[in-house]
């Protein structure tokens, strides 16, 4: 990441932002691909991650009862999302040292000896880039956080629910979630609808996710100094979720649809935004399906709820409630 942050400075030292050559701005290209490969599996799993544990049953809170939640939660890594590869052929002006295709490391992958080198022409003056190194991820193959949620019945057979994970840094990233859900029973317009019987529901969910990375500033005193970036994300989710009830055990299942929004800003001192101008490319929207799958063992006011959400990630979900 730091390599990455060294030779953009050195491209805005020599090129303000009103001359770019071709390329300087082909050589930014190469940085962005490469960023957008390494970023990309981060963001489609922190869809995932924050679709999970929204609802574990289709059947609403009473009007002004009152639900206290506290989960666990982990994300697991599928070995293709630790990598991705890359070819000369798709870069304008870096080329991968020694070879002609590469794996490189994503945002959950670990370190890399892989190295890319070019050529800059900038006005008849050749800036070499050597010794451009792969970045490096955080090399986990598993992602855990806790969160808590807070849920009321209102009127209509609707429930809302509030979610807030106060921000825990991993591996020197730091990130908080806060969130916003509501689910509508639709069993209560059939006829002959009873609590036992099999109950649908529909459910919608917001979360405002935000991940900061600090490093040591690099850049130049007094031009500019860089030392952070930060990631803001809007997920939204729907999904319709089936529930039946045995006593003290419930069985549920949801299928739904995640729209993920990202924005990239780089902190630091100095002329800052002309770097900030530059990484419009990584900001992305994407959306992903996926299934939940889980059950609940009732235990008076008590509940344990144990839940999976399949798609492209896995991620296991662990709930402890308290019905007030």
């Amino acid at each position: 990441m730091k390599k990455i942050f060294s030779f953009l400075f050195l491209l805005l030292l020599f090129s303000p932002a009103s001359a770019q050559s071709e390329d300087v701005n082909d050589f930014i290209d190469d940085v962005l691909l490469i960023g957008g490969g390494f970023s990309d599996p981060a963001a489609q799993g922190a869809g995932y991650q924050a679709s999970a544990g929204w609802f574990s049953s289709a059947i609403p809170l009473e009007k002004w009862e009152f639900r206290l939640s506290l989960y666990g939660n982990a994300l697991f890594v599928p070995s293709g999302k630790k990598e991705f590869s890359l070819s000369n052929s798709d870069l304008k002006i870096l080329q991968i040292d020694g070879a002609e295709n590469a794996v490189l490391p994503t945002a959950f992958g670990g370190g890399s000896s892989i190295t890319l080198s070019g050529e800059i022409n900038l006005n008849g003056l050749v800036i070499p880039v050597n010794d451009f190194k792969a970045i490096e991820g955080i090399g986990r193959s598993y992602v855990p956080h806790a969160f808590l949620q807070a849920a009321v019945g209102v009127s209509a057979g609707t429930e809302i629910t509030v979610r807030a994970m106060p921000k825990v840094t991993i591996d020197g990233v730091a990130a908080s979630t806060y969130g916003m859900g509501v689910k509508h029973n639709l069993s209560q317009y059939f006829g002959y609808n009873y609590p036992e019987d099999f109950q649908f529901a529909l459910g919608a969910s917001y979360s405002k996710l935000t991940v900061g990375y600090a490093f040591d500033p690099t850049g130049a005193e007094g031009l500019i100094l860089l030392d952070e970036i930060d990631v803001d994300a809007n997920l939204f989710m729907a999904e319709v979720i089936g529930s039946k009830n045995w006593g003290l055990f419930e069985i549920f299942a949801a299928a739904g649809a995640m729209n993920s929004s990202f924005s990239y800003t780089f902190g630091g001192t100095g002329q800052v935004d002309l770097v900030n101008a530059q990484v419009d490319t990584l900001e992305d929207s994407i959306i992903q399906f996926k299934g939940d799958l889980g059950f609940n063992v009732h235990f008076d006011r008590f509940r344990l709820s144990v839940m999976g959400t399949v798609g492209e990630f896995f991620n296991a979900n662990l709930g402890l409630h308290v019905r007030i």
